[in-house]
């Protein structure tokens, strides 16, 4: 790894952490010895990178410092680039477009010598299976979902039987073969998953769920916790 690529590596794993990062943690992700861990930290700081802390203790970035924007590493690149395919041959017709995007504004301002990552990744993703098409525009399932707008769905179940719900929706999940809605359902009092294949007509409600912002995915993020402490992993 050139030095640059390690300098900025190191600025990486400071910023993503709220707590201080030992030098030893450090060398063992970068896979360097702890005394080059130190001096890359002491002409970081000569840099005025504002870097506290001392051997023995950690160190920690200051939660306020900025970097220029695209400062991306061959591995950052080319997991960006993996999971645009993923999304690209599995996610709906918008999001498509946004991974293919996103490469390519990626790829116009990354500098020339890291282009290759994109246009020849080491790495790829399964061709998608056939997902199922969908009735409904999934567009606005996520916009409901950020706004934490309510949801009126008109579902038909595995036996062909067909509900009305009013659901609180929480995220979309992106499975190999199928799109999946997790939300609050208010008829049964508890969360459940609705595939959109089966969705006959979703309309996004002005009624918000009313709780605080994050809070209802924090319940969920509950009872998963807790189904899979009972139940063990799906």
């Amino acid at each position: 790894m050139r030095r640059a690529d390690r300098l900025f590596q190191i600025i990486q794993i400071l910023r993503r952490s709220s707590r201080p990062v030992t030098a030893a943690a450090l060398a063992d992700e970068i896979e360097v010895s702890k005394r080059t861990i130190y001096r890359d930290i002491a002409d970081l700081v000569g840099q005025r990178v504002p870097i506290v802390g001392a051997p023995g203790f950690g160190f920690l970035l200051d939660a306020d410092y900025d970097m220029p924007p695209l400062m991306l590493t061959p591995d950052e690149i080319e997991a960006v680039v993996l999971g645009a395919q993923w999304v690209e041959g599995r996610g709906d017709k918008a999001l498509s477009g946004a991974a293919r995007d996103v490469i390519a504004k990626i790829a116009a301002v990354v500098p020339e010598r890291l282009r290759p990552f994109i246009a020849e990744p080491s790495i790829g993703a399964k061709p998608s299976t056939i997902i199922a098409e969908d009735a409904v525009d999934t567009t606005e399932l996520r916009r409901a979902i950020r706004e934490s707008r309510k949801l009126r769905l008109r579902y038909r179940s595995e036996a062909g039987e067909e509900a009305e719900r009013i659901v609180w929706p929480v995220i979309l999940g992106y499975a190999e073969a199928s799109r999946l809605l997790i939300g609050w359902c208010e008829t049964r009092q508890a969360f459940r998953h609705f595939r959109t294949d089966r969705m006959i007509e979703a309309q996004v409600l002005q009624e918000t769920n009313g709780l605080p912002k994050g809070e209802l995915r924090r319940r969920w993020q509950h009872h998963r916790e807790t189904w899979r402490a009972t139940h063990g992993p799906a």
